[in-house]
């Protein structure tokens, strides 16, 4: 594979000339199809549905105007047939018959109530309850306590501050008498007795019966005895057990035990482990390799062998190579000759489609399209203007003025509604023109305000927005509902 070119050479003309002819024969009837599918898809939209659809729009916003008209009238009769037939009769019963009927039952029930619920109990509250609590209760009492019970208590009241006076100078001078008393004879009991024996018994046996021969005992007898039992233990146990630790047990361990085992550590164990330490590494390494060279030379090397040597070999010059031979050489140049073939024909196809559309279109013009454009001019057009000037223009006129007819009737009747009802209610109509004029105002200055503060003036029109004139550039046929815009550009019209 690496001695081949990755290159391949251009194919012969022997592939490239039949492959376009085949190519040719088959896509030239799929391009003719195609152009002829949209050819008449073009001339369906531009004669037909742009057509019908704009038909369809004009008829159904007639329809919609007319319904909304005629919906408007309908629903303006019902609205003045309700307010003269139920609305005013309501009103006017409910004024003249229900307002004062209800009034005179709320002022009879009210009547009513009052007899039956408030003015018998006011009468006995006010003329039985009131008089017995204040001329049978309120005044004895009042009187029993101003002529009795009032001198009575400050009788006693003054009585008794005089007896509480005596008392209150009396009864301190007693208190402190007693107090002084009582004190005296509490000590005599229960301090002096027990005072005498604490200070004059107690404490002279504690101190010089017990305090005084217990200290000459530990000083004269406990304290020579204790120095002479540590002086006998010194000299006798810890001074020989000491020198026995010294100079016999520590030698004995550290030259008989600790310096042989550091000798032994320091020639034999050291040097026998650093041997070893060295020569397990090495072993281990050397058992490795082997093991590993034999794992290899026993699973590994055959099956390479074989892998390189044979299947390897086989597989890419028995079968790669010559895939890649004939993908390369008649596989991918057939593909790309298709490809570039497909699309050389499909333009060619294309050319010679449009001549045969074009020839198609010459025949059809020259047959069908020129003596029917010939009759529209001719005879049509004049037909139609004629009908439009003579049939079409007068009836429509004669609807406009049923229609101004219709809407004047409707007005003088709603004239004749509204000068009734200023009749009837000529305040509420001043306070309503008085709001319109208020609201006028209001409209006007901020009508004013946004001039003033944008600069632009609102249309006063219908309200509509405006349609784009279009430019038909001097052609004598115009968009429907399109007003022709002047041929002068906004550059020359400054």
């Amino acid at each position: 594979m690496s001695g081949m070119s990755t290159e391949s050479p251009p194919p012969p003309a022997l592939i490239r000339i039949p492959v376009r002819i085949v190519v040719l024969v088959a896509v030239l009837p799929v391009r003719m199809v195609w152009d002829a599918l949209v050819a008449a898809a073009h001339f369906l939209d531009r004669a037909v549905l742009r057509p019908a659809g704009r038909g369809l729009a004009y008829v159904l916003t007639g329809l919609n105007q007319g319904l909304t008209r005629v919906l408007t009238g309908v629903g303006r009769g019902l609205g003045w047939l309700f307010h003269h037939l139920v609305a005013r009769p309501v009103r006017w019963l409910h004024r003249t018959l229900l307002a004062p009927a209800g009034r005179g039952l709320a002022a009879g029930a009210r009547l009513l109530g009052k007899l039956l619920f408030v003015w018998p109990w006011a009468g006995l509250w006010r003329y039985l309850l009131v008089p017995v609590a204040r001329y049978g209760i309120a005044a004895p009492a009042r009187w029993l306590h101003r002529t009795v019970l009032r001198p009575t208590g400050r009788g006693l009241a003054r009585a008794l501050a005089a007896v509480g006076a005596g008392l209150g100078w009396f009864l301190p001078r007693l208190g402190r008498g007693l107090g002084t008393g009582a004190g005296w004879l509490a000590r005599a009991v229960f301090v002096w007795p027990w005072t005498g024996l604490w200070r004059y018994v107690v404490v002279p046996v504690c101190r010089y019966g017990i305090a005084a021969p217990a200290f000459w005992l530990y000083r004269r007898g406990l304290v020579p005895l204790g120095d002479g039992l540590f002086l006998l233990l010194e000299k006798g146990v810890f001074v020989p057990v000491s020198a026995l630790f010294r100079y016999v047990l520590v030698p004995l361990l550290r030259y008989g035990v600790v310096v042989p085992v550091l000798w032994f550590d320091r020639h034999v164990l050291t040097p026998a482990g650093k041997g070893l330490g060295w020569l397990f590494p090495r072993l281990g390494r050397g058992i490795a390799v082997a093991t590993v060279l034999l794992a290899r030379a026993v699973f590994v090397w055959p099956w390479a062998g074989l892998w390189r040597y044979v299947l390897v070999p086989l597989v890419r010059y028995g079968i790669v190579v010559p895939l890649g031979w004939l993908w390369n050489r008649v596989l991918v140049t057939v593909a790309r000759e298709v490809r570039d073939a497909l699309a050389l024909c499909w333009r060619v196809a294309g050319y010679v489609s449009r001549a045969v559309g074009r020839a198609v279109k010459w025949t059809v013009r020259t047959l069908v399209g020129l003596p029917l454009v010939w009759f529209w001019r001719s005879v049509c057009t004049p037909v139609g203007h004629w009908i439009r000037d003579h049939v079409w223009a007068p009836a429509r006129r004669a609807a406009a003025a049923a229609g101004l007819l219709a809407a004047a009737a409707a007005r003088a009747a709603a004239t004749a509604g509204r000068v009734a009802k200023e009749t009837l209610a000529g305040a509420g109509h001043a306070a309503r023109e008085a709001l319109g004029s208020a609201r006028a105002a209001v409209r006007e200055a901020r009508r004013d305000t946004w001039r003033a503060l944008v600069g632009s003036v609102r249309s006063s029109g219908s309200g509509e927005p405006e349609v784009a004139r279009a430019r038909t550039l001097g052609s004598t046929t115009n968009v429907p509902g399109a007003a022709p815009a002047p041929e002068i550009s906004l550059r020359k019209r400054g």
